[in-house]
Formats: structure tokens, C-alpha cells, sequence
């Protein structure tokens, strides 16, 4: 573990440096308060500090208040060296923001106790974090493949929808569905679909740029937004993605499967300022159209395009999400 000691007297420095590394700490020591606040404000910057309270510049409560005040940094754990030892003084120190306070000269395993107790305040702040994070995830992001869940891909492309009539851009919708995935389900069973969706996910991420979007819709069908993409690119790109899903077999555990996926696709640029409901509608209608093509293709949905599909109940029913 890193800790910052901050001593503008070098004799003390030396010496709290020289324990500290015994004790296996990464010593980084300064000798003003105005270079201590400069690294414990760095994103990489220590955890752990020793402020000494008199310091020129800025004093170790001054430090304490600039640290407190980086609202965006993990938190610092810092302990006040001091020869006050008057309560109101003790006090002050703390309302700025130090966590501790030792009166010096401090004993070295008295020092060396004191930090442990702010590690472990450290590693529990650590966990509380990694556990919040974790529940975040959880609560955007399907369970299954872990790409983002169908509340969340629609959140994403409404916010998409929004900026790109903003900016006058164009947004690409793509509706993906499995060809035949209920077959997989009834011949293979469901932990090799399981299997199947998760390599789908994880190929349809490998085939958009940083900046799209793919989120599982529902059930075997997948969501793809595709931002910033030209009308004239879009055909491409939903063609590369249905040749990455269906030209290579999918691995499993009960050996391989062959899978491909029939695309709808809307260009924004081609249906104006169309509600986010009616453009799905429109996406939907051009899947519809692609599996009444034969499936394994991509259909575009255009304003003045005759329906392939007259009514919702021709389309094969699509498995619930898991």
C-alpha cells in the first residue's frame, strides 16, 4: 500500500519514512502541504498520508478540507501529526476532515497500529464498492449474456433517438432474431440455448464499434443501435453482423450448432421525427419481412415499402426470456 508522508521538517521525515518502509509500506514523502494535496488529489494518488499539522503553504487541515473537497477521488484515509494537544484543537483537526491524529513524537508501533486500523477502513470501503457496482450490473445488464438488458438498450436509444434529431444525424436501428432457436431448445436443450444466445451476444459485441449499443430484447431477439452510422453504410454493417453470426458454427457443450439470424433494420434519416414506439413497430415489420424472405437476411424498413407481412400472428412465436 502507498502512503504520503508530509513533514517540512527532514529529520522527522526521514525517520517516519525509514519505519514505514520497514513495515513494507510504498513511501512517497514530501515536505509542504501544497505538494501533498497535488498527489492525494491524483486519481493514482495514496490512501494512506501522514500530514504533519504545521506545515508552510498549507497546513495539514488545510489538506485535510482540500482532499474532503474532491468529491470524485476513493477515499483517503488520513492521520494528523501533531504537538497540540489541546482538546479544542484536536477537534479542529478532525472537522477538516482527518481521520485520526497522534501526538508527536509518536511511538513507532503506536503509528504502525493506527494505520492498520485505516486499511482495514479502506479495504471495507473497497468492498462496499465492488458490491455496489455488482448491483448496478445486475440491474442493467441481462442476467444471461451479460450485455444490457431490454429497460436499459431502450433507455439508450431514446437518449440516441433524442441527440441524433438534436444534431440532424442518423441513428440505425437493427432488430435481430435467431433463426429456428426454439429447434435448438427442443433438440439440444435449453443450457446448450443458453449457450448459444451468450456467443451470440458476445459476437454481436465484437462486431459494433465502442460506441454502439446491442442489448438482448427479449427472448432470442437482440436489439442493435447503431450511432452515427450513414444510411449509405448501414446495409453493410447489418450484413457483417449477420455473416459473423452465421458463418462460423457456434461451440457448445453438446458439440457445435449452426445458427443464423434474420435482421430488421430503419435508418432514422428515412422516417423523420417518428416516435421511438413507431420506429420499432417499423423495424419489427422489416424482420417480419426477412423471415417471411427465407431468414438468414436483413430487411429495410422504408416509409413507402409494401408490408410483406400482414398481420403479427404469421410470425413464429419467440421463446421467453429466461
Amino acid at each position: 500500500m502507498r502512503i504520503l508522508i508530509a513533514d517540512d521538517e527532514s529529520i522527522s521525515r526521514r525517520l517516519l519514512e525509514k519505519i514505514l518502509q520497514r513495515a513494507g509500506y510504498d513511501v512517497l514523502a514530501v515536505d509542504n502541504g501544497r505538494l501533498a494535496a497535488d498527489h492525494l488529489c491524483r486519481p493514482d494518488g495514496p490512501r494512506l498520508a501522514l500530514l504533519d499539522w504545521m506545515m508552510p503553504g498549507l497546513d495539514g487541515p488545510g489538506v485535510c478540507n482540500v482532499v474532503r473537497g474532491d468529491r470524485k477521488l476513493s477515499y483517503v484515509y488520513m492521520i494528523l501529526l501533531t504537538s497540540k494537544e489541546l482538546k479544542q484543537d484536536i477537534i479542529q483537526g478532525l472537522q477538516s476532515g482527518a481521520d485520526d491524529y497522534l501526538i508527536k513524537p509518536c511511538d513507532a508501533e503506536e503509528l504502525k497500529a493506527r494505520l492498520r486500523s485505516g486499511l482495514r477502513i479502506l479495504q471495507l470501503e473497497d468492498k462496499l464498492i465492488e458490491a455496489r457496482e455488482g448491483m448496478r450490473f445486475k440491474a442493467t445488464h441481462d442476467a444471461l449474456t451479460g450485455i444490457f438488458n431490454r429497460g436499459v438498450i431502450m433507455d439508450l436509444l431514446g437518449r440516441e433517438l433524442s441527440r441524433t434529431r438534436r444534431e440532424q444525424g442518423c441513428t440505425t436501428i437493427l432488430l435481430g432474431d435467431v433463426d429456428h432457436f426454439k429447434n435448438v431448445n427442443d433438440t439440444r436443450g435449453h443450457v446448450v440455448g443458453d449457450e448459444v444466445l451468450q456467443e451470440i451476444a458476445r459476437r454481436l459485441i465484437s462486431s459494433v464499434r465502442s460506441y454502439d449499443f446491442v442489448g438482448r430484447y427479449g427472448g432470442e431477439e437482440f436489439l442493435v443501435v447503431l450511432n452515427n452510422c450513414k444510411p449509405s453504410f448501414a446495409f453493410a454493417r447489418a450484413e457483417a453482423i449477420r455473416k459473423t453470426i452465421g458463418t462460423r458454427s457456434i461451440q457448445t457443450s453438446r458439440g457445435p450448432v449452426e445458427v443464423t439470424m434474420s435482421l430488421g433494420l430503419l435508418s432514422t434519416s428515412d422516417w423523420g421525427d417518428r416516435p421511438l414506439e413507431e420506429l420499432l413497430n417499423e423495424t419489427d415489420a422489416a424482420l417480419y419481412a426477412a423471415k417471411a424472405s427465407g431468414r438468414n437476411c436483413c430487411k429495410i424498413a422504408k416509409p413507402d415499402a409494401i408490408k410483406l407481412i400482414s398481420t403479427p400472428a404469421e410470425r413464429e412465436p419467440s421463446a421467453q426470456v429466461r
